[in-house]
């Protein structure tokens, strides 16, 4: 081997292990005695690091023997690679090491431990020539050769041991430092998992062993594996992939999300339609980020920074709503961090069609096609109709498959008749059979449509999901179901129904549903808007478990949370008054069928006669087009034609708008933004108009404030200082109650002005002053008629910002919506849309000067709004998908902070709370878990940038 080249290979081994600034921190820790490299493997796996050494040092012996016999009888007993660091002093040393080498240098200043007696090469006094032949002369015995392995072990444990003059300065650095080499650390023992990159999809072999753990899927559905497999996939190309409901299309999304935070190092963004699954989604990913060192960051409802924390260490996955989504990427634009996100996935990508949350959706994603090259968009849904215009939109490939783990078989019922949904025949139907079924005359007339009859054909022993149009109609169906059920059905769990009804009382502070009550015992139960989160909670889990064999539901529930059924029943081809769209028809009857518990699922829609061509027209034959409403574009672009072109908008010009060319509506938007002050436009040197955003229409887009009310919002702000009520929460309530709502609550008057009259002196003179005088309520109230001039949306909106006050003062859900004879859905969605509003205020005042007097304020009013419950209960209450009934709970049982939570025993956690299961009880845990490593992280980044040297520090 050649001399020359070995030293120089083993002289930068050498300089990069002494690099790494977690060595003296491991010799800190050791004994003198102990083997500090024995367990520690290369990337390969073959040998360690010092195996190497000694297998180099021994050729190079072995070489050096045979050119020199006599080296044996040289006077060095060190290795024979010594000398070349002597030659050669490594750079960039710790600082303990520097400090030694300053020491030695330095005679009067030399450690305990002479210079003289270490083996540190003695780097700035190398030694005169020898003249071999006087080292003849009065010969000491030879000493025996110390290999390069002690000789490297010897120089580190000495360096570490030796007490060194150093700073207070350095001192207080290496203490910093303590994190990272405590990161160092877990990166050295993790580092043969972290290269173990391909028998997964990429991914490490751990990730497989975590989703057959936390999921319970031990293998992939062959589509899944193509479709992670294709061209698209490993060239991060942009691709929308479409399965029916209940295909694993989540678990692709999650196992690309891995690759980019795992294999990319790059941070990930995952766009969910509700705030409920942004939770779920939280407390499930939570573990894998534990397990796999990233982090997970709930964006929902108030919740999440702007712009988020830079983390220098590890990388994160932003789980959001589609409003938050684009407050995010708006906040990465504004600070040149968007190309920090490596991928994009889009759940329900047919949202896009869905009204002004489509058209914010539409708009986050041109804003990342715009601005990023190189990050990649994954879009997945149910049901995609116009595919070619979304692939032009988002320049991306198509996947798809009509896969399902479960058969399903599609039913209509018309009259007494059940036909099989077949599109090969002319007539779209079949016959399948007769139903079976024998009613009274007065069943006949309370159950025209046989319902009880499809119902009782599956439960007790399987379960069923009955959809109906309206709210109103889920609460009448259970109770009348109740009424004809054979009484064997209260035998059926009896005990866990009783504690479910037990559950729900708690849940709602003594109070209980009549409704519930009533159809519990049966295993019946409804679910809608109109139930507490709590209760939707307990009801979910009772069903998931079987306690629940039916449920009659809203529309809702088949986009949200996983409730699968046997059998799915379609009261009708409506939702409210609108006749269905078949994206809505293939979510509800995609619910029929459980992996793993049913060979097959079935769905049965009841039609009359006179819905049944337009059932074949628009439910089972035509795919609905996705399209957009115009949402303009906040602030200023560098091209506003360029980036016009690259919407949606664009894509369905001729479908949308076939009278007005894109342009036009770009000006006419341009001129909109003009009058409400947002922008300014001006010319420059060649007359060429730029757009320039003012300081309103920053706060805009900072806030992600609706367009249609920024102007009205500033002005309401404004108006307010010139008097703002500060012995009471009142009108600060009323300036963050959100304008979305006030058309969804019409006063009741005597209720109004009763609330009205309790009212401090103050408080009724805020109210004068905001515009709602008392006498305009006392004449409402006394059913008089009113002739002074009154603005409606401001009186709606006291009456909404009365019901958010009683809140905080009382934190009960249940006797507020009693007081206002509201829905205690309504009321607790109200609160959740104040908290999101009246954090969207605060970043809208933060960006205004002249508001600086509500930024503390309205801090502390969201952070109550939030959660609106008990002070000592919030920190629980943090935890994705903890709710306050959850909360009182495990408060009550002990659990009193996140750290309680964070180190908790899963088997005791679901001995001691009641309904809790024990993937439950690991997804709290988990969540807990990630809340204190997020904060601990961004407390250790905040020190990091205090410490940090400025690079534009003045010098000589």
């Amino acid at each position: 081997m050649d001399n020359s080249y070995a030293s120089s290979v083993i002289q930068k081994m050498y300089v990069d292990f002494k690099h790494d600034n977690s060595v003296s921190f491991l010799i800190q820790c050791c004994s003198d005695n102990e083997d500090l490299f024995e367990g520690y493997d290369s990337i390969v796996g073959d040998s360690s690091f010092l195996a190497k050494l000694e297998d180099v040092e021994l050729q190079m012996r072995q070489c050096h023997d045979q050119q020199t016999p006599n080296a044996c009888e040289d006077d060095l007993s060190d290795s024979v690679l010594a000398e070349d660091f002597r030659d050669s002093p490594p750079t960039a040393l710790p600082s303990s090491q520097l400090e030694f080498q300053k020491a030695v240098m330095t005679p009067h200043k030399s450690p305990s431990r002479g210079a003289h007696n270490t083996s540190t090469p003695d780097l700035m006094n190398p030694r005169p020539a020898v003249n071999h032949a006087d080292l003849n002369v009065n010969k000491p015995p030879p000493k025996a050769r110390r290999s390069m392995k002690d000789h490297l072990k010897k120089v580190l444990i000495d360096n570490a041991a030796t007490s060194s003059t150093v700073s207070k300065t350095v001192q207080q650095k290496e203490a910093v430092m303590t994190e990272e080499m405590s990161f160092a650390m877990q990166a050295m023992e993790s580092i043969s998992a972290e290269q173990d990159l391909g028998p997964f999809f990429g991914l490490p072999s751990k990730v497989k062993v975590l989703i057959l753990r936390l999921k319970g899927i031990q293998d992939l559905y062959e589509w899944q594996k193509t479709c992670l497999s294709l061209d698209s996939v490993q060239q991060r190309r942009n691709l929308i992939y479409s399965l029916p409901t209940s295909g694993g299309k989540t678990l692709v999304a999650e196992i690309l999300i891995f690759k980019e935070l795992l294999c990319r190092k790059k941070d990930a963004l995952l766009i969910l339609p509700y705030i409920s699954l942004v939770q779920e989604k939280v407390r499930g990913l939570s573990s894998f980020g534990i397990e796999l060192d990233f982090m997970v960051e709930e964006y929902a409802g108030s919740k999440g920074r702007f712009p988020p924390v830079k983390r220098r260490n590890k990388n994160s996955l932003y789980v959001t709503t589609i409003e938050k989504g684009h407050s995010l990427v708006n906040s990465l634009i504004e600070n040149d961090r968007l190309d920090n996100i490596g991928l994009v996935v889009v759940d329900e990508l047919h949202m896009l069609g869905d009204g002004s949350r489509g058209a914010i959706l539409e708009m986050t994603l041109s804003k990342i096609l715009y601005m990023s090259k190189s990050t990649q968009i994954i879009g997945m849904s149910a049901t995609l109709g116009n595919v070619g215009d979304l692939q032009t939109f988002l320049n991306a490939e198509n996947y798809t498959n009509d896969f399902r783990p479960v058969e399903l078989k599609e039913y209509v019922k018309i009259k007494d008749s059940i036909y099989e949904v077949d599109p090969r025949e002319e007539t779209c139907f079949s016959f399948s059979r007769l139903l079976d079924f024998k009613y009274s005359s007065g069943m006949q007339k309370m159950d025209p449509d046989h319902i009880i009859a499809l119902a009782t054909e599956v439960i007790p022993q399987q379960s069923c999901l009955i959809f109906c149009a309206t709210k109103k109609n889920c609460e009448n169906l259970a109770g009348m179901i109740c009424k004809y059920l054979n009484k064997v059905f209260l035998k059926h769990k009896e005990a866990e129904k009783a504690t479910l009804l037990g559950e729900l009382k708690s849940s709602g502070n003594g109070s209980l549903c009549p409704v519930l009550k009533k159809t519990v015992p049966f295993g019946l139960a409804y679910h809608h808007s109109g139930l507490t989160s709590d209760e939707r909670k307990l009801v979910e889990e009772a069903y998931s478990s079987g306690v629940l064999c039916l449920l009659t539901c809203t529309s809702t529930l088949a986009a949200g949370i996983n409730l699968p059924a046997r059998r799915v029943i379609l009261r009708s081809p409506y939702v409210a008054t609108e006749f269905l769209k078949r994206s809505q028809y293939k979510q509800m009857v995609g619910r029929a069928g459980r992996a793993g518990i049913d060979a097959m699922g079935e769905s049965i829609l009841i039609l009359q006669d006179k819905d049944i061509n337009m059932v074949k027209n628009c439910c089972l034959h035509q795919w609905r087009s996705v399209t957009v409403t115009f949402y303009m574009m906040e602030g200023g672009a560098s091209s506003v034609s360029d980036f016009m072109k690259g919407t949606l908008l664009s894509v369905q010009e001729a479908q949308v708008s076939p009278e007005r060319s894109l342009w036009d509506l770009t000006v006419e938007s341009i001129d909109t933004l003009k009058q409400k002050s947002l922008i300014e436009v001006s010319a420059d040197v060649n007359n060429q108009s730029i757009l320039q955003i003012t300081r309103l229409g920053r706060a805009t887009f900072k806030g992600s404030i609706d367009l249609s009310y920024c102007d009205l919002l500033y002005r309401d702000l404004s108006k307010g200082l010139e008097g703002l009520l500060l012995n009471s929460f009142l009108h600060l309530v009323y300036l963050v109650t959100p304008y979305d709502m006030v058309n969804q609550c019409k006063p009741d008057w005597m209720i109004y002005f009763r609330q009205f009259t309790n009212l401090s002196a103050a408080e009724q003179k805020m109210a004068t002053a905001v515009g709602v005088p008392e006498s305009f309520v006392a004449r409402k109230a006394a059913g008089q008629s009113v002739r002074k001039s009154v603005d409606i949306v401001v009186v709606n909106r006291l009456y909404l910002a009365l019901v958010l006050y009683s809140l905080l003062k009382e934190t009960n859900l249940w006797d507020v919506s009693d007081r206002f004879q509201l829905t205690r859905g309504f009321v607790q969605t109200l609160l959740s849309s104040a908290s999101a509003f009246g954090s969207s205020v605060l970043h809208f005042t933060e960006e205004l000067e002249e508001f600086w007097a509500y930024k503390a304020l309205l801090s502390e009013l969201t952070r109550r709004l939030t959660y609106c419950v008990q002070a000592e209960l919030i920190p629980l209450m943090e935890v994705a998908g903890v709710m306050e009934h959850r909360a009182k709970q495990l408060y009550n049982a002990g659990y009193k902070t996140l750290a309680h939570l964070a180190n908790a025993d899963p088997q005791i956690l679901v001995q001691t709370i009641e309904n809790l299961f024990k993937r439950q009880a690991n997804q709290i845990i988990a969540s807990a878990k990630m809340l204190i490593k997020e904060k601990a992280e961004a407390l250790q980044e905040e020190v990091d940038d205090l410490l940090m040297l400025p690079s534009d520090i003045p010098s000589l």
